[in-house]
């Protein structure tokens, strides 16, 4: 069921994906609503990644649905659920190092709008605006010019947003964006993606290893342990579960306050 605060904009049923023996994703249902900024939390090996790729297309699924604003989106390729509004991010930066912070923006937004193919104007001269609208939104305006293969890795990140963001989506998918960054750092990105899904009314899933961070800036939490969802719900109801605090918080786990 859709959250009180907007329509059902992912949904997730019965989800399953194996690996030889190991069954990597095992029976996963999740439901998240609109302007949602939703934490996936595990151990190592939960399944949190392989939940994502089956979800974004990046792999096929055994058995179960996904459905997006109401549609199923099983088995549709990631170009076309990215024009659907689905858009996702991964742990390892995906940028053109040897394009300038600009020239990388400029890109996603001709691909976005189907123009990389123009044969007749010069690719700079097109969406320089709005790249540097997008590069403002996430704090890289001053970098613009940079190549972006020798900015710092913070901002390689922020980069990435920028490139996602492009493709206007309605759902944003964060595989571990922090992953790399220092701990001032992480709490910044992920206050900056909290942001964003305020103002533009975006939602946002991502996955993080940092408690600190997915406690201070996740509304809901859902806990993968060994492929299976374990709890789900609010910051506060996660970190005082039983069985979360047994299999994964252990000794870290605070008092809720």
């Amino acid at each position: 069921m859709a959250d009180a605060d907007g329509a059902l904009v992912l949904q997730v049923v019965g989800l399953r994906k194996h690996f030889g023996g190991v069954q990597a994703v095992n029976g996963v249902d999740l439901a998240v609503s609109e302007g949602e900024l939703r934490a996936i939390i595990g151990p190592n090996g939960a399944g949190k990644t392989t939940l994502f790729n089956l979800i974004s297309g990046d792999l096929p699924h055994d058995s179960g649905q996904i459905y997006f604003r109401g549609e199923q989106i099983s088995g549709l390729m990631p170009p076309e659920l990215c024009r659907r509004g689905l858009a996702r991010t991964f742990q390892i930066t995906s940028i053109f190092r040897r394009l300038t912070t600009l020239e990388n923006v400029q890109t996603a937004l001709l691909t976005h709008h189907r123009r990389h193919h123009d044969l007749f104007r010069p690719a700079r001269r097109l969406y320089r605006d709005e790249a540097m609208v997008l590069l403002d939104r996430v704090g890289l305006a001053d970098q613009a010019p940079k190549p972006s293969g020798i900015l710092a890795h913070g901002d390689q990140r922020r980069l990435e947003l920028a490139l996602a963001l492009a493709s206007e989506p309605q759902l944003l998918m964060l595989d571990e964006p922090t992953a790399g960054m220092a701990p001032r750092e992480r709490h910044e990105i992920m206050a900056l993606a909290a942001g964003i899904a305020t103002d533009a009314r975006l939602t946002i899933v991502f996955t993080e290893h940092d408690m600190d961070v997915v406690f201070a800036v996740a509304r809901r939490i859902t806990v993968l342990h060994q492929g299976a969802v374990l709890a789900e719900g609010t910051p506060v109801e996660v970190r005082a579960h039983p069985e979360v605090q047994r299999v994964y918080l252990g000794h870290r786990a605070k008092p809720a306050r």
